[in-house]
């Protein structure tokens, strides 16, 4: 089953008509994108956009052949012109399955925003997803009655939806096991929330999709290399870089993920209370809590209670710590560290002992590991011994962790500079 997207952006396209951002000001050439649209095997027309028939010629494909047009979601503004020959453009109720002349089979899947996604098996047996912009599976996490996921058929092989604007949808699917680590994940609907070229790919690459340029053809099965998604991750960065919001980001693709938090409460301390409601009400409402610095178990795939919606505990399910700079605090505070004396007879030891075993359970994990730290050093050198002594003790915890990490990021201003991997 051969598929051509005619065009891979949001509905008003990229750049947007008008806009004057930085997104839309360097989507020019080939990260300019048209409205999604998707052309298979020259005969079936997944959303009809204006221009399809000059996008499908400059893919060197034609609309003569198209038997059937099925519309996704609501098209605001002037109704788009049909072009002569193809079909009148239509929409499939939820559930409703068709059978095609051409040897398609479609599905019509719920959605849980106004549209319809559908699933198309190809003559051969090989299966496709393409769900409408903003669109996750309607119904419970996992949506398995509308994927049909649990009916036997496995994962599919390949998913196009709007991976950006709704990276819980994907997480969704992978939950219910309709996505694994073979299916080709294409994100469409690409609008101007995210910058164009490089820093695309690099969040695609870790939400384990990818984009590809407006007029591209892909045979569905056919093996494609889909990205290598490191198991440990360390984010540093300095304060309010957007060192968390880069790490929670890389894993809101990824169902079951449990949020360690090694802040604690701080009782009476409102300001602190403000800065972990607003961590706790950016993160999916499916993650799971724990507050502790005791990693090592965690890591070991021992997962402690947590606040989320009574999700299975599983080994596998990824980790986020947040963060190392916080839990060596509170290794120093229970060392002694902060004393010269308690510092020299035995406080040193005591903590290099617990820092070791945390790097070694880092190696050792096999739980998809994503942990955040502060970058420290670059500025004024701290007026006591104490300051300085933590200072020292953050570079050195960073350095070990990150050389057991297959990527390390540093966040500066909200953006990421790839230090490995």
């Amino acid at each position: 089953m051969e598929l051509t997207l005619l065009g891979t952006g949001a509905p008003e396209g990229l750049p947007r008509p008008g806009c004057p951002c930085a997104s839309c000001a360097g989507a020019t050439g080939g990260a300019a994108r048209a409205a999604t649209a998707l052309l298979l095997d020259g005969a079936l027309l997944l959303d009809l956009t204006p221009g399809a028939a000059f996008a499908a010629a400059r893919a060197g494909q034609s609309l003569t052949g198209v038997r059937q047009v099925l519309l996704t979601h609501p098209h605001e503004g002037p109704a788009v012109e049909v072009p002569t020959g193809v079909p009148q453009p239509g929409r499939v109720a939820d559930g409703r399955e068709l059978a095609l002349l051409d040897g398609h089979r479609v599905r019509a899947v719920a959605v849980d925003v106004p549209g319809t996604g559908y699933e198309i098996g190809g003559p051969y047996g090989e299966r496709l997803l393409y769900l409408p912009p903003g669109a996750a599976p309607a119904g419970a996490a996992g949506a398995t009655g509308a994927t049909g996921a649990t009916e036997g058929k496995g994962p599919y092989e390949m998913v196009v939806l709007d991976v950006l604007g709704r990276p819980d949808a994907l997480a969704r699917l992978r939950a219910s096991g309709a996505v694994d680590a073979t299916t080709d994940v294409l994100a469409v609907h690409i609008d101007h929330d995210t910058p164009p070229g490089a820093e695309l790919h690099r969040r695609l690459a870790a939400l384990g999709a990818r984009a590809v340029p407006d007029g591209t053809s892909l045979l569905v099965g056919e093996y494609h290399a889909v990205p290598d998604l490191p198991r440990r991750t360390l984010v540093l960065g300095g304060a309010r870089s957007g060192k968390s919001v880069e790490a929670e980001r890389r894993l809101a693709a990824f169902p079951d993920v449990l949020y360690v938090a090694t802040g604690g409460l701080r009782d009476g301390d409102s300001e602190w209370a403000a800065r972990v409601s607003a961590h706790r009400e950016r993160r999916p409402a499916s993650w799971r809590t724990a507050e502790t610095c005791d990693l090592v178990p965690l890591l070991a795939g021992e997962d402690e209670a947590g606040d989320g919606p009574g999700t299975e505990k599983s080994a596998a399910s990824p980790l986020l710590i947040d963060c190392l700079s916080l839990w060596l605090t509170h290794a120093m505070d229970e060392v002694g560290a902060w004393d010269d004396e308690t510092w020299a007879n035995g406080g040193e030891r005591a903590l290099r002992e617990r820092t070791d075993e945390l790097v070694a359970a880092v190696r050792a994990t096999r739980r998809p590991l994503v942990a955040v730290s502060n970058e420290v050093g670059s500025g004024v050198v701290p007026a006591t011994p104490a300051g300085r002594r933590f200072r020292d003790e953050l570079g050195r915890l960073n350095a070990a962790f990150a050389a057991e990490c297959e990527h390390v990021l540093l966040v500066v201003a909200g953006q990421a500079i790839t230090l490995r991997g």
